[in-house]
């Protein structure tokens, strides 16, 4: 009888202890729903950047011969950002027009013959060739003199200068990079449980850190891809209206009205 009274009250102890790790498990759960929540409904931390921004590279070679900008100042679409010493390609954009004309007059000589029946079919149609040759030969080279001038597709303010004057550059060489500061955009990453409320124009606060100061937003486009690993979602956002004093690379918090 002894025996059996021991071994109940062990099974008893071990019935409260499941039960009470059950009951604590189960508060767990609930303060890692609510600390989602918090999350999901208040801030999320997010960078500014460039909606636009390239990094121009050399096309041909040559020793740069011109730098106008410098880091940090503006520019506007078309302006000749970098210029390459062009002697070279432009000599040989001369004799490759050279090349063209006298294959040209040949061709249109032998057709002049052609009509007379002075000239064969086949000497006709050779010359025609060359002269289409030489007139590719012409493009390529003029594709090269372009190449010496690097303008700006778009108008901004220059990130970084990669190269020096008097430096020689080759083709795919970087030279500068660009960004477009009248267009800056909001990357957030907020939890996938996000998505059940977000949706696109959806207004939030941005708090910019550098600044000290928020500013009104919207979202803009919600990424096509959930990451599985971490169940967030990339969110692009925008602000209502540029502010002056927000420079691409600024990090903040994005601040969502509390949902139902």
């Amino acid at each position: 009888m002894r025996y059996l009274w021991r071994i109940n009250h062990v099974v008893a102890a071990v019935f409260l202890a499941a039960v009470g790790g059950g009951t604590s498990t189960s508060w767990a759960k609930g303060d890692q729903a609510a600390q989602s929540t918090r999350v999901e409904y208040g801030a999320a931390r997010g960078i500014v950047k460039a909606a636009t921004q390239a990094i121009l590279y050399a096309q041909v070679q040559g020793r740069v011969s011109m730098l106008p900008y410098k880091e940090g100042q503006r520019f506007g679409k078309g302006d000749r950002l970098v210029q390459i010493d062009c002697d070279k390609y432009q000599a040989e954009l001369a004799v490759a027009q050279a090349e063209h004309e006298s294959k040209d007059k040949v061709y249109k000589n032998n057709l002049e013959l052609g009509k007379l029946n002075a000239v064969s079919k086949l000497d006709l149609e050779i010359s025609a060739a060359d002269a289409k040759k030489a007139a590719a030969s012409v493009r390529v080279v003029e594709i090269n003199v372009k190449g010496c001038q690097i303008v700006a597709p778009f108008g901004g303010r220059v990130v970084s200068v990669m190269v020096n004057e008097h430096e020689n550059v080759f083709p795919n060489d970087k030279l500068i990079s660009l960004l477009d500061d009248s267009s800056l955009e909001i990357e957030l990453v907020l939890p996938s449980a996000s998505l059940s409320w977000l949706q696109r124009k959806a207004a939030f606060t941005f708090v910019v850190d550098e600044t000290r100061r928020s500013y009104p937003a919207k979202v803009k486009e919600i990424g096509a891809l959930v990451d599985a690993a971490s169940q967030t979602i990339k969110v692009i956002g925008v602000f209502e209206k540029l502010p002056p004093d927000v420079l691409a690379g600024m990090s903040g918090s994005a601040q969502f009205a509390a949902q139902p």
